[in-house]
């Protein structure tokens, strides 16, 4: 039976059509993928996304657990300060990636992936060294996205805390629609915005009132559908597709995130290793030259001859063409390397592009 998060009867009331995702039922859409795609891109928009995971870490060793288990430098963190990271196998392949996030000097929260939120927890668990105690705090909290350009105007009147200091990353306790939140300048779509960490008894009076602001700016309520759409056009690898125990950082373009220097940590060896021998494969982003779903799995050729593989497409909204991320041999790829895209047999004109296909213009709130 899938699970459902605290807002189902709300989704249900707005006429979502649902998707199943990692053992839950979602919303994927209200009114159209498109439309509210384009709402978070122009205005704003409202997503639950309580099916992910949070995971806390407390007590003094905690802190050298992080450490330990990520590949990024947990050290750097400051009290309210959170950094993207990956947790990897032994051999460097990435079992996830996680936002974690220091509430204070002996408290950390990793919000993980609903499809892996279970693993996750077993694996730290055993991995973890020293002593920290370990929270499933999952089904306590509930979390709301509110992105897009104009989602701190939506935002800044339902609380008192000034979110003109919330940097990227960071976070805020305190009172959002007269309920105790933690607000993160974080997000999954390419946009400016927000993630608000609330007890799960509370999400559905934060829901509506959050609603009710955003659609205000002539913001919606947005779907998985574009969700997808949003983090593919920003080129943000998901993990399961783009990314899982098969691959590692260095081949996803996530070097920037592991930092080899920092100490001893799970992988660090095999990533050293393939740090010094250099990586025969790339994660790239992919433009059709003519209309055609670039869909997981999908064969990329070049001159007759495979060279990789589609891990997820899409028609972007935006650029009104189709993209798509995928893995290509590392001498192929270069942005404006020609390729072809078996689409069901039919071989596309294809061509290597930089990532991501979409960024934001930064522009004063209206």
């Amino acid at each position: 039976m899938a699970a459902h998060t605290p807002l189902y009867d709300a989704h249900r009331l707005l006429g979502a059509r649902w998707t199943g995702f990692a053992g839950w039922e979602m919303p994927l859409s209200y009114r159209s993928i498109a439309a509210e795609h384009r709402a978070v891109r122009e205005h704003c928009g409202l997503f639950d996304v309580s099916h992910m995971g949070e995971i806390e870490l407390s007590g003094p060793q905690a802190g050298a657990a992080c450490q330990a288990l990520m590949v990024n430098d947990v050290r750097r963190l400051g009290v309210g300060e959170g950094q993207y990271t990956l947790l990897c196998n032994d051999q460097g392949g990435v079992l996830d990636d996680l936002i974690v996030f220091r509430l204070d000097d002996q408290r950390y929260l990793l919000v993980v992936n609903a499809a892996n939120a279970t693993d996750d927890l077993a694996w730290i668990r055993e991995r973890a060294p020293g002593d920290p105690e370990i929270r499933d705090r999952s089904a306590e909290l509930a979390l709301l996205a509110l992105q897009g350009p104009d989602a701190e105007i939506a935002l800044r009147g339902l609380t008192p805390l000034d979110l003109t200091m919330l940097r990227p990353f960071a976070l805020m306790e305190g009172l959002v629609a007269g309920l105790p939140a933690v607000v993160c300048r974080t997000g999954y779509t390419g946009e400016d915005g927000f993630e608000l960490l609330v007890d799960a008894a509370a999400a559905r009076q934060l829901w509506d009132a959050v609603l009710e602001a955003a659609t205000r700016r002539d913001g919606l309520p947005c779907g998985l559908g574009a969700r997808d759409t949003l983090r593919l056009e920003a080129a943000l690898p998901l993990h399961g597709s783009d990314m899982d125990a098969s691959t590692t950082p260095l081949e996803a373009g996530l070097a920037w995130v592991v930092k080899l220097g920092k100490g001893d940590f799970v992988g660090r060896s095999a990533l050293v290793a393939q740090a010094e021998a250099g990586v025969e494969r790339r994660l790239v982003g992919i433009q059709l030259d003519e209309p055609g779903m670039p869909r997981h799995g999908y064969t990329l050729r070049r001159n007759g001859v495979t060279v990789g593989s589609i891990t997820s497409g899409t028609r972007s909204p935006t650029l009104g063409s189709f993209i798509g991320l995928g893995y290509v041999a590392a001498g192929m790829a270069a942005p404006g390397t020609p390729v072809e895209v078996d689409v069901r047999g039919r071989f596309l004109p294809a061509r290597i592009v930089a990532r991501p296909f979409y960024r934001r213009v930064k522009r004063e709130n209206r």
